[in-house]
């Protein structure tokens, strides 16, 4: 990047910008990485907010998936599961597509169960279920 000035790039609005460029252009990991270089602060966290939505937006559901998976954490609001339910069956929806890794389950199934929610065994059954029927090894 051409920006050398430091107290530039240490700027939340620049920090922000970088990440929403690295995922509206197909690199969501980069704009992972910004956010776990941060300290925890207000801008953290609305920066892992907009991660969560732009990934989800964009098809980068691994992503979005861990974004509301911390965003559930720091906060109880329900839409935050509803953004990390989504986001967990769209990266098993890619991966019977042959378009993720069949290693990502394992993420998903990790996140997904952190949520004391009625419909998590629903989803974890419905994962394991396809799993065993594909070979795919989880724990």
């Amino acid at each position: 990047l051409l920006i050398h000035n430091e107290a530039y790039k240490a700027e939340y609005v620049y920090i922000s910008w970088l990440a929403r460029c690295y995922v509206m252009n197909g690199n969501p990991r980069s704009a992972w990485e910004l956010y776990l270089k941060m300290t925890s602060s207000n801008e953290s966290f609305n920066l892992l907010q907009l991660i969560a939505n732009d990934c989800y937006r964009m098809g980068h559901f691994l992503f979005a998936a861990k974004a509301f998976d911390v965003l559930e954490r720091l906060d109880a609001d329900p839409e935050y599961w509803e953004g990390k339910r989504g986001a967990c069956v769209g990266v098993f929806q890619q991966v019977i597509a042959g378009k993720a890794s069949r290693d990502d389950l394992q993420d998903v199934l990790t996140m997904i169960r952190n949520t004391s929610n009625p419909q998590v065994e629903y989803i974890v059954r419905i994962i394991k279920k396809w799993c065993k029927e594909n070979n795919v090894k989880i724990t």
